[in-house]
């Protein structure tokens, strides 16, 4: 009897359980998108005979349910902190955690992809820079996994094999190494970026390299209120500290401006709005932009440069405008480089090709 009563008790607190959940789902408005891993949630599938009879609304209702179940990102907390903690698993879904910073795993080199970006960089060389009098340059951006992975026993491809290939394959531009002026405190730890703060000695050996090289100015080291959580923080699930989001402002800067050719305005150096946003990061030149130019009218020089980048680029470029008038970013995973010359004329500048190692090591995205 005592066994039954337990085992009845049992089943209704389980029923309990699911039908509570069941019933919570249903009356809980869907959520948009989630803000913990920025990217949109799935919605409510149309209920046809084409979908279910090909076997689509099944497959998008579980995608639905599992995007929209209550308490979903406590949950996401509880079964990454078992993993990782509790079971003792190297990774959860490919990311990893050593001494507070977060990083996924990219391995193995994928040759082929970093083929395609290197034929990307030749297209516009060919296209635009060929016979023409400007110097052009190459850099590779070590990301944290250079500095955390291999060493910690996490797979890793080889940077150095990484620059060796994409340097072979476009031997039209002078490669400057800046893998030695950083390591792991220069990065985030919730985000795959660099800290502004911390690459100053990057943009004075990049603008040294290109014959640039200025006085660094006066700085003063300005710190976004709110806490920053990067891209990893809610990728990962797991409880973390915030990161401090900073940025350097200087006379200079403060004269600088930016003009987006998206919108046809200008935006300022620093969007602070942005901080406080589900992509703080996009506090340096407002985030992922196609095509920008900065004017530094505070410029002792008439150089100009081009700068071919990635979004590592929107916090390196402000601190290069001291060795330049003019700098053009392009970020070719946004605008297709074959219609470049509608807006650009490439003629008596300088040309930095600046790419992270994940961005080469995933190129898909580069048109």
């Amino acid at each position: 009897m005592a066994d039954k009563i337990k085992n009845s008790a049992v089943v209704a607190l389980a029923a309990l359980f699911i039908g509570g959940f069941a019933l919570w789902s249903l009356l809980q408005p869907d959520a948009a998108e989630s803000v913990a891993e920025r990217r949109p949630l799935a919605q409510l599938p149309e209920l046809s005979a084409e979908s279910v009879l090909s076997g689509a609304f099944m497959t998008d209702f579980e995608r639905y349910t599992l995007d929209q179940f209550p308490l979903r990102d406590a949950f996401r907390t509880v079964k990454a902190c078992t993993a990782l903690y509790a079971m003792g698993q190297k990774d959860n879904n490919g990311l990893y955690v050593v001494d507070g910073y977060v990083s996924k795993l990219d391995y193995p080199l994928d040759t082929a992809s970093v083929d395609y970006a290197a034929s990307r960089l030749q297209f516009v060389y060919d296209r635009y820079l060929a016979g023409r009098d400007m110097d052009v340059y190459l850099a590779v951006i070590p990301d944290k996994n250079a500095f955390m992975a291999a060493e910690n026993g996490y797979p890793a491809f080889d940077y150095d094999e990484l620059c060796d290939r994409v340097r072979s394959e476009t031997a039209f531009a002078r490669f400057i190494d800046i893998a030695p002026d950083l390591e792991l405190a220069d990065y985030y730890r919730t985000d795959t970026h660099w800290r502004q703060e911390s690459i100053t000695d990057v943009a004075a050996h990049l603008l040294a390299a290109m014959g640039a090289e200025a006085d660094a100015p006066d700085y003063t080291v300005r710190e976004a209120d709110a806490p920053f959580y990067g891209t990893y923080a809610g990728q990962s699930a797991l409880p973390l500290a915030p990161d401090a989001l900073r940025y350097l402002e200087s006379d200079t800067l403060a004269r600088c401006t930016v003009y987006d050719y998206e919108t046809a305005r200008e935006i300022p150096v620093y969007a602070l709005e942005q901080a406080a946003g589900k992509d703080p990061y996009a506090l340096f030149l407002s985030g992922s932009k196609s095509l920008l130019t900065i004017q530094n009218p505070d410029a002792e020089t008439d150089r100009r440069l081009i700068l071919f980048r990635d979004s590592f680029g929107s916090s390196l470029a402000p601190l290069l405008v001291a060795g330049y008038k003019e700098i053009t970013l392009v970020d070719i995973r946004y605008i297709a480089p074959a219609i470049l010359d509608r807006f650009l004329s490439f003629e008596d500048q300088d040309v930095l090709f600046l790419y992270s190692a994940s961005i080469l090591n995933n190129s898909e995205t580069m048109k």
